[in-house]
């Protein structure tokens, strides 16, 4: 198919993880009944994003994939004829854990997951104590309405991830995420920091001549120390936003886009054939010094 309908489902969470997931579902069913096909939920939507400390109690909310969550995504996929992006925690064994995104087929048929590969450790974002690496490798999915590359927030700024899935044969990459504010900072280290986000994420569209779709949170978390930004969007593979989401409010977007349009910007701007491939081994070294 070259048209296919995308939703978004930018919300807000709370503490209890049975209404996260009821209103996951009830913004699922909403999004379909408005045409989407393939349907994204932000990072770790199953709970209050709990990475802003270091606490033991919180290994209780992870699950195996496939497991619980997956199953009833499932049922749901088949019932509405999409395809469902859920972001979840995933417990693989005893004291093992994964921020893991499954991808359910439009027949409810689970497709596969990825486990984030790049695990941030930073102020209010501990999630190398949670988390261990994706040992799964980058990943595409061939779903009924497209082949999507999925990525997980940290891996969102890293050119390297979202090449290799390009080059898996993502027609549209997506990001879940969950990135806020802390509500001590000014409005122009906000803005610097949205901009940035975003066009790290647009110059992936670009360079990789796919478009890109990022689904963030939204609300305060953390006691009011932490607005997460929302800012939902998608970007066409030259970087033009097709649709861009509040910073403060739950919103569902539906965004038809062509895949089609791979093939004309990858033809007019030929970035993958020019690719200079013999000459990119010094990008597996940690750094190169001088001597």
């Amino acid at each position: 198919m070259s048209i296919v309908s995308v939703g978004l489902i930018q919300m807000s969470c709370t503490a209890s993880k049975e209404n996260n997931l009821e209103n996951a579902i009830s913004k699922i069913k909403e999004a379909a009944q408005k045409g989407a096909q393939i349907i994204c939920l932000q990072e770790l939507f199953g709970s209050l994003y709990f990475c802003d400390t270091e606490s033991y109690d919180h290994f209780l909310l992870a699950e195996p994939v496939p497991g619980p969550s997956t199953n009833i995504f499932s049922s749901l996929a088949a019932e509405l004829n999409i395809v469902i992006i859920a972001s979840l925690f995933e417990k693989r064994a005893q004291g093992l854990y994964h921020n893991t995104t499954a991808v359910i087929d439009a027949d409810g048929t689970y497709l596969g997951k990825y486990r984030k590969m790049h695990i941030p450790d930073d102020p209010a974002y501990y999630e190398k104590f949670y988390f261990t690496p994706g040992d799964l490798g980058y990943k595409v999915f061939k779903t009924k309405f497209a082949t999507l590359g999925v990525l997980i927030c940290w891996d969102q700024w890293y050119p390297e991830a979202a090449r290799i899935t390009a080059l898996m044969g993502a027609e549209i990459l997506f990001y879940p995420t969950a990135i806020g504010w802390s509500t001590e900072q000014n409005e122009a280290t906000n803005t610097e920091q949205y901009n940035a986000w975003q066009t790290i994420q647009k110059s992936h569209a670009v360079a990789n001549g796919v478009h890109v779709v990022s689904v963030n949170r939204v609300g305060l978390e953390q006691n009011g120390a932490m607005q997460f930004w929302g800012g939902s969007f998608v970007s066409n593979p030259f970087g033009t936003l097709l649709y861009k989401a509040s910073h403060d409010q739950e919103e569902i977007a539906i965004i038809p886009i062509d895949t089609e349009l791979t093939d004309k910007y990858r033809t007019h701007w030929p970035f993958l054939r020019d690719r200079r491939i013999d000459s990119y081994q010094p990008i597996t070294q940690r750094f190169i010094d001088e001597d």
